[in-house]
C-alpha cells in the first residue's frame, strides 16, 4: 500500500558545523541552530521548557533552554558551533556557557543586537 499523500518522511541531517542563534529579550530567551546556509536544525525556548511568566527571563531558564537545543543538535551530529547573540536579556551568558558545557565547541562567539545610527525615534522612557 502507498504511502498517504501528505506524509513525508522526516530526513535526519548529519551536520558538523553549525550556527546557534540566540535571541534574548527581557522576557523570554530564544535559542535556535541552524546550519551554514541559515537552515534550522532545532530550537528551544524558555517558554517550550515549561516557564510560564517571569520565570521565563531568568538565567536559569534560558540554561535549561540552550542545554535542550544542544541535546537535540547533537542527535544530528553538530560539533562545532559559531554563536550569534541578540538583544538585552539576562540569559546572554547563561545560554552560551550551558552550549559549552553540553559539550558544543565554541569557534567564534558574535554580538548582533541591531543597533539604530539614530534612525527612528525611540518609545517613551518607561518610568516605574
Amino acid at each position: 500500500m502507498a504511502t498517504p499523500k501528505g506524509s513525508k518522511k522526516k530526513i535526519r541531517k548529519h551536520v558538523g558545523k553549525a550556527v546557534a542563534h540566540v535571541q534574548a529579550t527581557f522576557n523570554n530567551t530564544i535559542i535556535t541552530i541552524t546550519d551554514q546556509n541559515g537552515e534550522t536544525l532545532c530550537w528551544s525556548s524558555s517558554g517550550a521548557i515549561g516557564y510560564k511568566g517571569s520565570r521565563k527571563s531568568t538565567p536559569f531558564a534560558s540554561q535549561r533552554a540552550a542545554e535542550d537545543c544542544a541535546h537535540k543538535a547533537k542527535k544530528m551530529g553538530v560539533r562545532e558551533i559559531e554563536v550569534k547573540v541578540k538583544g538585552p536579556g539576562s540569559g546572554r551568558e547563561s545560554a552560551i556557557r550551558a552550549l559549552h558545557s553540553a559539550g558544543l565547541q565554541i569557534k567564534l562567539i558574535e554580538d548582533v543586537t541591531p543597533l539604530p545610527h539614530n534612525g527612528c525615534r525611540p518609545k517613551k522612557r518607561r518610568r516605574v
